[in-house]
C-alpha cells in the first residue's frame, strides 16, 4: 500500500506587514491517495499507448513478484503456481498481454529492465524471477507494437529502476509475515547531493507455499550511481543481482511434480544521457549474465531428461536521440545492437549427458520517426507521425517495420490511432530443439533447416479515445486488432515425413479495453477496467473472453488507509501454446473471481527522524474463492499478512 502524499503550504507575509507577535498562517494538510491498480494509460506522440504501474500500486496490491504486481492491469493475464516465485517461464509463472506471450519455446513479449533486454535467450522467453519488482520505481506495459519504443517482439514490459531525484537522503526498512510462513524483508537507501545521486537495496521474499512442494524464494540486490557531467549530461550505472528458486507442487489430480527451478542472474547497465532544449536522448551499454537449473523433471523412461541447465549472456548497445528541430516538430532516431549468447546441458536419468554448445545470434535494428504537432494542448491539436525500423539478423535475414500514427485532441478529449508492423525473430531455441531436444529433428535430414526460418510478423491496428471530466473522472476505451503470420512450428513426424521447423501458422486477435478512474474526493479513488478478447484459433491460451478488474483506495480517520482490488475472469484455455503444427490446447479452467484487501495505519515520528511509517494487515482471496491457472493447481484460499515499513 502506498503511503499518502502530504501537501502542506505555509503562508508568510513580509515582516513589515504583520505585528511582531503575529504567527504565520498555515493551511491544513491535504492528503491525496494514489489511484488504484494502475497509475494511468499514457499516449505517446507516435500514436502508441502504455500502461504504467508504480511502486504505489505495487504496494497497494501487496504484490510479492512481477506476476502479482501486474495481475489486475487491463489487457494483462497471468499464470502461477506458488505464493512466491515463478516455476520456469511458462504456466508456472507467466504474464500474457492481450492474448500474446504463451508461445513456448519463444515468446512474443519483450521483457526489458532499465530499457535493455532481460530474459533467457536459450529458450527465448521471459523468466519473471529475474525481473524483480523491489528495485522498480514503475513498470510500463506496452500492449501493442511500437517501433519507436522497443524492437524485437509484439509487446513489451519495461521495469524502470528507482533513483533519487530530489536533494537529501532516504532510508526505508520493510518486513512482513503471513500465512504459509511467507516472509519478506528489505532495506533501501538513497541520496542526492548536487550532481551526485545513488540508490541501493536488498530484499528477500520466501514462502513454504500453500501446498506441499510449492515453496519459493526470491533474493535480490541492486544499486544505482549517477553523476552529472557538465550542465546537460549525466552518466549512471545500474546493477542488479537476483538468486531465486521455485518448485512445482504437481497436480492434485495425481500428476507427479516437475521438480525445482532455480535462477541466478546479474545485470549491468551504463547509461550516458543528455537533455537539451532542442534534443534529448541516451546511450546504454549493457551486459546480462544468467543461469537456470531445472532439476528433478518428471520421469517417464530412462531416457527422460532429469536436469536441464542453461547458461547465457546478452549484451549490446542501445542508443536514442529525439531532436526538436523546429517548433512543434520532433525527429527521433536510434538503434539497438543486441547479442544473444547461450549454451545448455541435458542430464538424463540413464546417466548420459548431451550438450548444446554455446551459440551466438546478433540483431541490429536502427529506427527513425518524425512527428509534428499542429495547434497546442490548450485547445485543438493534431500530431501526425510516421517512421520505420529496419532489422538485420545474422541468421534470419532482414525485415522492415513501418508505422504511422495520429493523435487528435481538444482540451480534455484525446483520440489516437496507429498502425505498426511487428517483427519477432526466432531465438536460440530453434537451434537447441533441432540439435538436442527433439529427436525427430536431431536424428533426421532437416536438423539444419532452422537456419532457413523467417521472423514472425504482426500487423497491429489500434484506435482509442480518452476523456477527463471535472478533474475527477478519467475514462478511456481502446480497440485493437492483431494479424499474426509466419509463426514458426515443427511440422512433419518421425518416421517420414521428417520433422522440421517451418513458418506456417497464423493467428488473429481482436479486442477492446476500457478503464475509468473516479476520484470524488482527495482521499478516495475508485477504478474499474475491462478487457474483451476474441481470438483465432479459439484455443489460444490465457486469452479469456472477458477480464474485469476493480479497485479502491480510501484514506479515512486521518491515519487509516484501505485498499481493495478484485478481478473476474471468464473460462479460459491454459497451458503453453505448443510449437508443433496443429497443436490444440484442450485444457481449460473455470471462470473465477478473487478479492483482496489491505488496511494500513500511517503515521510519522519526527523525534526519531521517521518521516513515514506504516503498519498493515493484508487479506488475500477474502471470499475463499476456488480458482486455478492450471487444472489441479488450486491457488491459495483466504490468507493473511501483517507487516510494517519505516522511512527515515
Amino acid at each position: 500500500m502506498t503511503l499518502a502524499m502530504t501537501l502542506a503550504m505555509t503562508l508568510a507575509g513580509p515582516a513589515t506587514a504583520r505585528a511582531a507577535d503575529e504567527q504565520p498562517a498555515t493551511l491544513e494538510e491535504e492528503v491525496v491517495v494514489s489511484t488504484p491498480i494502475i497509475e494511468g494509460n499514457e499516449t505517446t506522440r507516435y500514436g502508441g499507448q502504455y500502461t504504467e504501474v508504480t511502486q504505489d500500486q505495487i504496494s497497494d496490491l501487496n504484490a510479492q513478484d512481477m506476476s502479482s504486481a501486474l495481475r489486475r492491469t487491463p489487457g494483462v493475464n497471468i499464470s502461477r503456481y506458488n505464493q512466491v516465485g515463478s516455476f520456469g517461464g511458462a504456466e508456472g509463472g507467466g504474464v500474457f498481454v492481450r492474448g500474446m506471450g504463451s508461445s513456448r519455446p519463444g515468446s512474443e513479449i519483450a521483457t526489458l529492465y532499465d530499457g535493455v533486454p532481460r530474459y533467457n535467450p536459450v529458450y527465448s522467453h521471459p523468466l519473471l524471477d529475474i525481473l524483480p519488482m523491489d528495485p522498480a520505481q514503475s513498470i510500463r506495459v506496452y500492449k501493442g507494437v511500437q517501433p519507436t519504443e522497443f524492437g524485437n517482439g509484439f509487446s513489451a514490459i519495461d521495469v524502470i529502476p528507482k533513483r533519487m531525484t530530489e536533494e537529501g537522503f532516504r532510508t526505508r526498512l520493510f518486513t512482513s509475515y503471513g500465512s504459509y510462513n511467507t516472509f519478506t524483508q528489505g532495506v533501501e537507501h538513497g541520496g542526492k547531493q548536487g550532481g551526485t545521486d545513488y540508490y541501493f537495496g536488498q530484499s528477500l521474499r520466501l514462502s513454504d507455499g500453500h501446498r506441499e512442494h510449492s515453496d519459493g524464494q526470491l533474493e535480490n540486490y541492486f544499486a544505482r550511481l549517477g553523476q552529472d557531467l557538465y550542465e546537460n549530461w549525466n552518466v549512471s550505472w545500474f546493477a542488479n543481482m537476483s538468486r531465486n528458486v521455485a518448485r512445482d507442487p504437481g497436480s492434485s489430480e495425481g500428476t507427479t511434480n516437475d521438480g525445482r527451478f532455480s535462477t541466478d542472474d546479474v545485470l549491468n547497465v551504463i547509461t550516458l544521457s543528455n537533455d537539451y532544449k532542442d534534443a534529448s536522448g541516451h546511450l546504454k551499454l549493457y551486459w546480462n549474465n544468467g543461469y537456470a537449473n531445472w532439476a528433478g523433471q518428471v520421469y517417464t523412461s530412462p531416457t527422460s531428461t532429469d536436469v536441464t541447465i542453461s547458461d547465457w549472456d546478452t549484451y549490446g548497445v542501445r542508443a536514442r536521440e529525439a531532436f526538436r528541430a523546429w517548433e512543434g516538430g520532433e525527429v527521433v532516431t536510434g538503434f539497438d545492437y543486441d547479442v544473444m549468447s547461450g549454451k545448455s546441458v541435458f542430464e538424463y536419468y540413464n546417466d548420459t549427458t548431451r550438450e548444446f554448445e554455446r551459440t551466438d545470434f546478433t540483431l541490429f535494428s536502427p529506427y527513425v520517426a518524425v512527428s509534428h504537432m499542429f495547434g497546442d494542448r490548450g485547445g485543438f491539436y493534431a500530431i501526425p507521425s510516421a517512421g520505420t525500423r529496419y532489422y538485420t539478423h545474422d541468421e534470419f535475414g532482414d525485415q522492415l517495420a513501418p508505422h504511422a500514427g495520429l493523435v487528435l485532441g481538444y482540451k480534455d478529449t484525446e483520440v489516437h490511432a496507429s498502425y505498426a508492423r511487428g517483427v519477432s525473430y526466432p531465438g536460440l531455441d530453434v537451434a537447441v530443439f533441432s540439435q538436442n531436444s527433439i529427436a525427430g529433428i536431431a536424428n533426421g535430414p532437416y536438423r539444419e533447416d532452422w537456419k532457413d526460418l523467417d521472423p514472425e510478423l504482426l500487423d497491429h491496428f489500434e484506435v482509442g479515445i480518452s476523456q477527463k471530466l471535472w478533474s475527477k473522472v478519467k475514462a478511456g476505451v481502446t480497440a485493437f486488432w492483431e494479424d499474426g503470420s509466419d509463426r514458426y512450428v515443427v511440422v512433419g513426424s518421425a518416421p517420414p515425413p521428417r520433422m522440421r521447423f517451418e513458418n506456417v501458422e497464423s493467428f488473429q486477435i481482436q479486442g477492446v479495453e476500457a478503464t475509468i478512474t473516479y476520484t470524488p474526493l482527495p482521499d478516495l479513488s475508485l477504478y474499474v477496467g475491462s478487457t474483451w478478447l476474441d481470438t483465432f484459433p479459439s484455443d489460444l491460451p490465457y486469452a479469456p473472453e472477458w477480464t474485469l478488474s476493480a479497485g479502491l483506495n480510501w484514506r479515512f480517520l486521518t491515519h487509516f488507509r484501505l485498499s481493495l482490488d478484485a478481478q473476474y475472469v471468464t473460462e479460459e484455455q491454459v497451458r503453453s501454446q505448443s510449437r508443433f503444427d496443429n497443436a490444440v490446447n484442450t485444457e481449460t479452467v473455470d471462470a473465477y473471481h478473487v478479492v483482496n484487501g489491505r488496511l494500513s495505519y500511517l503515521f510519522d515520528y519526527k523525534e526519531w527522524g521517521i518521516t513515514e511509517a506504516e503498519l498493515f494487515l493484508a487479506l488475500e482471496n477474502i471470499t475463499d474463492s476456488d480458482y486455478e491457472y492450471r487444472p489441479g493447481y488450486r491457488m491459495p484460499g483466504s490468507s493473511v499478512t501483517v507487516g510494517a515499513s519505516v522511512t527515515f
